[in-house]
């Protein structure tokens, strides 16, 4: 009799995460963390002396959408700094390889974002304006990462993430820090949040 192949994977914690039949009972912030700092962006195909990794991402994210919705609400904010975090267990496979993967992985991705919402008192489905909001911040820190780090000209970006305003990127940077001083800052920020969820 064949059997099923592991779909589960052991976390730092000790949690057993189904990715699956993800339950926010088997989530943990630190978790998220510490997975998110050591994943790379862009395949780690970017300039400098450390890889940039979807924590940091996340971190600058969550700036945008701030300056973009000023009245944001921590409990918004703070999914604005989730928006990434199933790639904590699955990694972050650029655009071209979601489209070849196809709607499997799409779904893979909407259970474990319900799971990581739920766990953290935010709505399994986010509102759709919100949902908008956060994926425009994340294009303006993918143009950003592009033409900062990934190699990208202006007009290449331009064409793969739209134009974006200087306003919006006004005094902000990316950061290449080494993984757990990222994990640092994630898990601070989380803090701060959730504080006022």
């Amino acid at each position: 009799m064949a059997t099923q192949p592991r779909a589960w994977q052991r976390m730092l914690s000790g949690r057993r995460l189904d990715l699956l039949d993800p339950t926010p009972v088997d989530i943990e912030i630190e978790d998220i963390a510490h997975g998110l700092a050591f994943v790379a962006r862009w395949n780690g195909q970017t300039h400098g002396e450390f890889a940039y990794s979807v924590a940091e991402h996340s971190l600058l994210v969550e700036d945008i959408f701030a300056r973009m919705v000023p009245g944001a609400g921590a409990k918004w904010r703070l999914a604005a700094l989730l928006h990434d975090a199933p790639e904590y267990v699955i990694g972050d496979m650029i655009s071209p390889v979601k489209a070849a993967v196809g709607a499997d992985y799409g779904l893979l991705d909407a259970r474990l974002t319900a799971a990581i919402h739920i766990r953290f008192g935010l709505p399994a489905m986010l509102p759709i304006q919100i949902k908008k909001q956060i994926k425009r911040a994340d294009r303006v820190s993918a143009w950003m990462e592009a033409t900062r780090i990934a190699g990208f000209t202006e007009a290449e970006a331009n064409r793969f993430f739209g134009r974006q305003k200087p306003e919006l990127m006004q005094g902000l940077d990316i950061r290449l820090r080494p993984p757990l001083e990222t994990r640092a800052a994630f898990t601070a920020r989380y803090e701060a949040l959730i504080s006022g969820v």
